[in-house]
């Protein structure tokens, strides 16, 4: 079996609730994840948009959410999880509105892409306090046993 991800609240390349956006009350979704190899020591989530800030002329990747070392056997995180909620051990990156949690999509025109990808490693990452995608992809160089990832898509 292999690694994968998926919402019980939109299915891959489907619309994202407006609930999860900051349309409505910007809660992160419900996400769940099979397939972790044996050997896995911890997981990273990362969710980003390619298509900033505009789908027809994208100029950069916004990073919504990041979290690294969840535990390998947890099973994914329920709607609406916040900090105290995270699993001990769990650390936050910074997304680029230059704060950890979740943000949610917020396009400012089209239909942008979000994706929600998950990464199994053969270690716990030591702490990076909380870094930027960039540091965080580094620290997870040559650590990756799989990934996975589900898109969603939001339009306003």
């Amino acid at each position: 079996m292999s690694l994968s991800i998926t919402s019980p609240a939109f299915g891959s390349f489907e619309a994202i609730p407006e609930i999860y956006t900051c349309d409505d009350k910007d809660l992160s979704p419900p996400l769940a994840w099979s397939g972790v190899p044996e050997l896995v020591k911890s997981l990273v989530l990362i969710v980003d948009d390619p298509d900033a800030p505009d789908p027809a002329a994208p100029k950069m990747t916004w990073v919504h959410w990041m979290l690294y070392n969840l535990p390998a056997d947890l099973a994914g995180l329920e709607e609406a999880i916040d900090e105290a909620q995270l699993p001990e051990g769990t650390g936050q990156g910074l997304n680029d509105w230059k704060r950890t949690g979740y943000g949610g999509p917020c396009p400012p025109i089209g239909r942008h892409r979000y994706f929600h990808k998950l990464y199994a490693l053969d270690a716990r990452l030591s702490d990076l306090g909380t870094p930027t995608k960039a540091a965080l992809l580094e620290a997870m160089e040559g650590h990756v046993l799989a990934e996975a990832e589900l898109v969603g898509t939001y339009q306003r």
